[in-house]
């Protein structure tokens, strides 16, 4: 597919692939495409590249070009919520076609980086992605490959699913229930307006209904009672989740009739998290750190739920790993650690 010659052999013939030209700090740019015919005032500027050689193509049509090749892995490996540029320089980037919660298969990603010639990056599975987000890049080391690696890849992308995918944001109706005597009193300021409501618009939710409780048990399972019959989809409390004597928020959503599947989490900020089920109501106990960091649990696992996934007492625990926050001096989330 491809004959190396020196740059005053190449005159007359197809460059195999792109060019690049760098300036240190400066520019990278593709100085010649692939496909592009040498001419023969091309071959000073080929020098100026460090060119002395360069591959052309030929006829042979045994092994698949680069170009071909990072397309077809792409086509192989990613579902319908994303979209790829390219290939340029033999890569093919991937980028999220909606906003939506990314998907990675880890285990089928190391099985086609173990190829051999084959490299995908990805960004962390769980990274919430707005449209446009670059998402993977994929691309073959050689600027060719036999077509039976490439063929493992389809393979192994039929075996586990996509391996990359976006799931989409459902726009749930939300219910709140603010709990404290001394919010409910007037004699502190209610925070979730400033603090979770730009979140939940953030992502499509609507907030139907807020309702400020004292710390009762009955107040707040009444509460909690009312927003599912008004047709909440997914409920949040917030505070009274510590082991004060007067937080009984835990109490309260049990009274209610919902099932409490998990109390605390490895996530801080936000070990104080409650996670129940009213029935098909996702109901999220939201500890008081929600009122002041700016990233917590919240940021974690309110895309999950959005986007429909059940959460399990395992998959809370498993946020252990990665969920200890830095408390950064300028919070970078979702580009951090946090979470990951």
């Amino acid at each position: 597919m491809m004959r190396l010659v020196s740059v005053d052999d190449a005159v007359g013939e197809r460059l195999a692939h792109d060019l690049t030209r760098i300036v240190p700090g400066r520019v990278k740019e593709v100085a010649f495409s692939r496909g592009h015919f040498i001419r023969a005032n091309d071959v000073p500027d080929l020098r100026r590249i460090g060119k002395e050689q360069v591959y052309i193509l030929d006829s042979d049509h045994s092994a698949v070009h680069e170009d071909e090749a990072a397309q077809q892995i792409v086509d192989a490996i990613c579902d319908a919520n994303v979209e790829w540029t390219g290939p340029r320089e033999g890569k093919c980037n991937v980028f999220a076609a909606i906003d939506g919660l990314l998907r990675i298969e880890p285990g089928a990603l190391e099985r086609i980086n173990l190829l051999g010639d084959i490299a995908v990056s990805t960004l962390h599975t769980d990274f919430s992605c707005r449209r446009g987000q670059l998402v993977a890049s994929a691309r073959i080391i050689p600027l060719s490959i036999e077509q039976k690696r490439l063929d493992r890849v389809q393979a192994i992308g039929s075996e586990s699913g996509p391996v990359i995918s976006l799931l989409p944001y459902r726009r749930l109706r939300v219910g709140a229930v603010v709990t404290g005597s001394e919010v409910y009193s007037g004699m502190v300021q209610d925070g979730f307006a400033d603090h979770v409501t730009p979140k939940l618009e953030a992502y499509g939710a609507t907030l139907l209904e807020k309702i400020v409780v004292p710390d009762r048990a009955d107040a707040i399972s009444g509460a909690v009672s009312g927003l599912k019959e008004m047709g909440c989809e997914l409920i949040l409390t917030t505070g009274g989740l510590s082991v004060d004597p007067d937080d009984v928020t835990r109490q309260g959503v049990r009274q209610s009739g919902a099932e409490i599947l998990s109390y605390g989490s490895p996530v801080m900020p936000g070990a104080m998290f409650l996670y129940a089920e009213l029935e098909d109501v996702p109901v999220l106990g939201l500890p008081a750190c929600v009122f002041y960091f700016p990233a917590t649990i919240l940021d974690l696992l309110l895309p999950r739920v959005l986007c429909g996934e059940e959460l399990t007492a395992a998959s809370i625990a498993r946020l252990g790993h990665g969920g200890l926050c830095l408390q950064c001096d300028s919070c970078r989330f979702p580009r951090c650690q946090f979470g990951k």
